[in-house]
């Protein structure tokens, strides 16, 4: 027995989604109804369900996201170009995800696009603002120089005089 079921996904897991099932010539609903019964599947098992994003919709947003990864040139650029696009990057674990935006639905890590944490602190050289793990960016940062004193001291003995 069959059942109509509506759900409702955020604009770029529809649109990456619909890519898919366009690239295997299948119905989105199919893409779906596979989806979910390989989940089940894994659950009758008692296998973990995996903390990687499906491949095969990491593909479309690999390609979709790819330049503005590539091309930002800070961590404000790259948050407007993916808040654009209707995604966002939040702070997960050691690393940053992506999320749909505005309705915050994690999508991947970032790591999984191609652009580690690692990688983007190193190119923007500071890391994510508000990441809560600040520590991670020592080994990776270099150090902030600090600022030389200067050897002389200028002494001036005649008073301030206004003229």
């Amino acid at each position: 027995m069959e059942r109509d079921v509506t759900v409702r996904l955020p604009g770029p897991l529809y649109e990456a989604a619909l890519r898919l099932a366009r690239q295997r010539d299948e119905t989105l609903g199919r893409v779906i109804r596979e989806a979910l019964a390989a989940e089940i599947g894994r659950q009758r098992n008692g296998a973990k369900s995996p903390n990687r994003a499906d491949e095969q919709l990491l593909g479309p947003l690999r390609v979709l996201l790819a330049a503005d990864l590539a091309e930002a040139r800070s961590w404000d650029d790259l948050r407007t170009r993916l808040r654009d696009k209707g995604f966002a990057l939040h702070p997960a674990g050691g690393g940053l995800a992506l999320h749909s935006h505005p309705d915050g639905t994690r999508l991947c890590k970032a790591s999984e696009l191609g652009q580690s944490y690692v990688t983007l602190m190193r190119r923007f050289g500071r890391p994510f603002p508000g990441h809560p793990h600040r520590r991670l960016a020592e080994p990776i940062l270099p150090p902030v120089p600090r600022q030389e004193e200067d050897d002389f001291d200028v002494i001036d003995r005649e008073p301030f005089r206004e003229r």
